[in-house]
């Protein structure tokens, strides 16, 4: 069993129970799938961009991604309908669980001036979203044979109801958080 689920089973789950007050362990909430994406606009000019992005996050994902393609073709950008421009990945189950746990505690204390992920990023229906500024914090990547610094979305798609709820939840998980700096006048 993933070690993540089994700290959701064992703590987060009574953790919640208390805080929120849920008559039953069901209505707890818990994250439902995580949503990894790239967008690889130098792809436009050169395909090897694409498939270097595409094999990255293949093994950063575990699982092969999704090429996504424009909608609109947009001048400015050298982008006509139908290039493939983006990658996503969508990650469920016990491999979700593995995701979070190495981006929890690997990446993420990886990145360069950290300061914590921004509490504010809820929108307004439980799911969180962060980004990365560069793939090669993931111990999978080698950053000798990186060809170009690529970053991503990552995105937490859970069951709760409010921010609260869900911000609860990761915190157990081990998000770290930076504090809300909320300046009262006057101090």
């Amino acid at each position: 069993m993933a070690r993540l689920k089994d700290l959701y089973e064992s703590k987060v789950v009574p953790k919640l129970i208390e805080e929120f007050g849920y008559k039953n362990s069901m209505a707890v909430p818990q994250v439902k799938k995580v949503v990894v994406s790239m967008g690889v606009g130098k792809a436009t000019q050169d395909k090897k961009f694409l498939e270097s992005a595409k094999n990255e996050l293949t093994m950063i994902s575990g699982q092969k991604p999704l090429v996504c393609k424009a909608k609109k073709s947009v001048s400015n950008f050298k982008v006509r309908q139908g290039m493939e421009t983006a990658l996503k990945v969508t990650i469920r189950g016990a491999r979700m669980y593995e995701f979070m746990d190495r981006l929890i505690n690997l990446a993420i204390p990886r990145v360069r001036d950290f300061r914590g992920l921004n509490p504010n990023s809820f929108d307004g229906r439980g799911n969180y979203s962060m980004g990365l500024a560069e793939q090669s914090v993931f111990p999978e990547i080698n950053p000798a044979k990186v060809d170009f610094q690529q970053g991503m979305n990552i995105t937490f798609v859970t069951t709760a109801k409010s921010n609260e709820e869900s911000r609860k939840l990761l915190q157990l998980f081990g998000m770290p958080f930076r504090e809300s700096t909320s300046i009262k006048h006057g101090e």
